[in-house]
């Protein structure tokens, strides 16, 4: 009997693929490639652009989006999007229960954390810690400052 449930956000199970290119590459150049990608993802924050892309991270690395798949597949378990989905909800956390950032909206943290809109801000965070923006953020804000 096929499950009927629907998940929120339009949310479907991960696929896996076994490339051969992925086992084709040196471990050398892996190597050297997962270095460069952690210095561009999380060092120098990328994953704040919204149109950060494979294709763009395989240029400024000089190499192409097979290898820069297969290095992500292999080094880091995952996939492109879903590695800077990562990032940004770990930083849109970060927003969400730092009392500094109180004033801002659900949205303005998605779009600061590099969500293009909305609803891929709300289905990648939702993937990510199986509830809303919102209901993280009511259980997790941080108490205000009482009026002197």
């Amino acid at each position: 009997m096929a499950d009927t449930t629907t998940k929120p956000y339009n949310i479907k199970e991960k696929n896996e693929k076994n490339a051969l290119y992925r086992t084709l590459i040196r471990a050398e150049l892996a190597d050297e490639l997962h270095d460069k990608i952690l210095s561009l993802i999380v060092i120098e924050k990328r994953y704040r652009n919204k149109d950060f892309s494979a294709k763009e991270l395989a240029r400024e690395l000089n190499t192409n989006t097979r290898y820069i798949s297969a290095v992500i597949n292999s080094r880091f378990k995952t996939n492109f999007s879903s590695l800077v989905n990562e990032y940004r909800i770990k930083e849109a956390l970060h927003y969400m229960t730092d009392k500094r950032y109180n004033h801002l909206t659900i949205e303005a943290i998605g779009t600061a954390v590099g969500f293009a809109n909305r609803q891929s801000f709300y289905a990648s965070f939702y993937r990510i810690m199986n509830e809303t923006p919102n209901s993280y953020r009511k259980r997790n804000a941080p108490a205000k400052q009482p009026s002197l």
